[in-house]
């Protein structure tokens, strides 16, 4: 899996490409930790070129969005396509997670 990220105005930005499999979400939480341990409050997880979750890609979102609750913050998500989309309507994470269909509307609205 790639990760790329960057800061933005209203938050981080996190892109996914690949597959965030029980090999490479643990990737994810180590990405994220910097951005964790100085104090952002949003992430926006852009998942366009995500090719595939599995449950522990879940798992490690689900960590995330506890670890930013507990500081004010929250975890977004955009870009759901094909097999991702129908995981997270299947799996509810639909509903668990404020979800967008890009990053910029997505950065608009919070």
């Amino acid at each position: 899996m790639k990760i790329s990220s960057s800061k933005q105005e209203r938050g981080v930005l996190m892109a996914l490409a690949g597959r965030m499999d029980t090999v490479a979400a643990p990737q994810f939480e180590e990405a994220c930790a910097p951005w964790l341990r100085s104090g952002e409050k949003t992430i926006v997880v852009d998942l366009t070129q995500l090719e595939y979750i599995s449950s522990m890609g879940l798992g490690y979102l689900l960590s995330i969005n506890k670890k930013l609750q507990g500081s004010g913050g929250r975890l977004v998500v955009c870009g759901l396509t094909g097999m991702v989309k129908e995981v997270f309507r299947l799996s509810g994470f639909n509903k668990l997670f404020p979800t967008y269909d890009t990053a910029e509307a997505a950065f608009q609205k919070l």
